[in-house]
């Protein structure tokens, strides 16, 4: 019990130190140079980081206890090359968005609202086209880290077999991308360009422990889920 405690707190002071330099202007400002020199660098540790910390916690929540997932190094790479899509990705949907109003094919009108709805277009966009691929191709990432630590090398039918197509197209797809990505994104294309992919990491951290949550009120999934671990 003591043990899982000092892990908690462990885990806590991880997250309140990343707080701490987005909250201490030197070292924000120094954050937000790193990020302007080294875009891709910077996207790759923020998500490496993060989205491993989302997976710690949301093992936490389902099992009671901290355990290291299965091939965790190697799917925190698999977050950091993620984070790299990702800083290429904005660029292209706020640019794309952004032309596509200045050719007229997309009218947002003035001021707030114009920002808001512009901010919107961009996340829908990128949620209706680029996040379905982006998605299963992480799932199947993850599963084949899964079938190697187990001593397997997969060919692609025995890849495909093991995901749950059905779930990811109804929870995922038709539940998880309209209510939680497209509102979260938009948010996140209303901050400055600097901080876009780090809200992006954040929310990683956000939806995991979410679905954890929703996992854990789930005996099914709950089950599935600690063998899966």
């Amino acid at each position: 019990m003591l043990e899982g405690r000092l892990r908690d707190l462990l885990w806590g002071l991880c997250l309140a130190g990343i707080i701490a330099l987005l909250a201490v202007p030197a070292t924000r400002e120094g954050l937000v140079s790193l990020t302007n020199a080294h875009p891709f660098l910077l996207g790759f540790g923020k998500f490496a980081i993060l989205a491993t910390m989302g997976e710690l916690l949301s093992i936490r929540i389902l099992s009671g206890g901290w355990k290291k997932p299965k091939g965790m190094l190697a799917k925190a790479v698999v977050w950091g090359l993620i984070g790299m899509i990702i800083v290429l990705v904005f660029a292209i949907y706020s640019r794309g968005v952004a032309g596509a109003v200045a050719a007229g094919l997309l009218r947002v009108g003035r001021g707030t609202p114009a920002k808001l709805l512009t901010a919107f277009l961009i996340s829908l966009s990128m949620n209706l086209s680029f996040a379905p691929v982006f998605m299963a191709a992480h799932r199947l990432s993850d599963t084949y880290i899964d079938l190697r630590v187990e001593g397997k090398r997969p060919n692609l039918d025995e890849l495909l077999l093991p995901i749950d197509w059905k779930g990811f197209f109804r929870i995922v797809l038709l539940v998880t991308i309209p209510a939680f990505w497209v509102p979260a994104h938009t948010v996140t294309f209303l901050l400055p360009p600097d901080f876009r992919v780090l809200a992006a990491a954040l929310l990683s951290l956000a939806l995991g422990v979410i679905l954890a949550f929703a996992r854990r009120h789930s005996p099914r999934l709950h089950v599935e889920e600690k063998q899966r671990r």
